[in-house]
């Protein structure tokens, strides 16, 4: 059984930054694109950025571009979001998801693409 455990979220003022961590258990975590989603209070869950499984490709969400930087530690079987210049708006549940093996990020645009999710790790930005 798969299990991503986020870790990193907390209380920050705006300007600040955060890094999040993703813990992935399981083998072959190098064979896995890896994705950060988030949901804010009576919004449904979207896409904040994704690494393909060779690292050298990544994607970001036009309203985190310039801002977040999702990078992975094969070593470690984890995936990390350093989240820099946090606004507000960035307040949310942040989920990491695991796509199936040897999948190109845009798997994860795709409903269901995602196939683990950890439970979340909440960010609240204050103003």
């Amino acid at each position: 059984q798969v299990q991503l455990v986020e870790s990193g979220g907390g209380l920050v003022q705006a300007g600040a930054s955060l890094r999040l961590s993703c813990a992935a258990s399981g083998r072959a975590f190098s064979s896995y694109s890896m994705a950060w989603f988030r949901q804010a209070p009576g919004k449904e869950r979207e896409f904040v950025a994704a690494i393909k499984w060779s690292g050298d490709i990544t994607s970001y969400a036009d309203s985190v571009k310039g801002r977040f930087t999702i990078s992975r530690d094969n070593a470690k079987n984890t995936v990390y979001l350093q989240m820099n210049s946090l606004k507000p708006e960035d307040t949310a549940v942040y989920y990491c998801a695991r796509g199936p093996p040897y999948q190109p990020i845009s798997v994860f645009t795709i409903p269901g693409g995602a196939i683990y999710w950890g439970q979340g790790t909440q960010v609240t930005v204050s103003s």
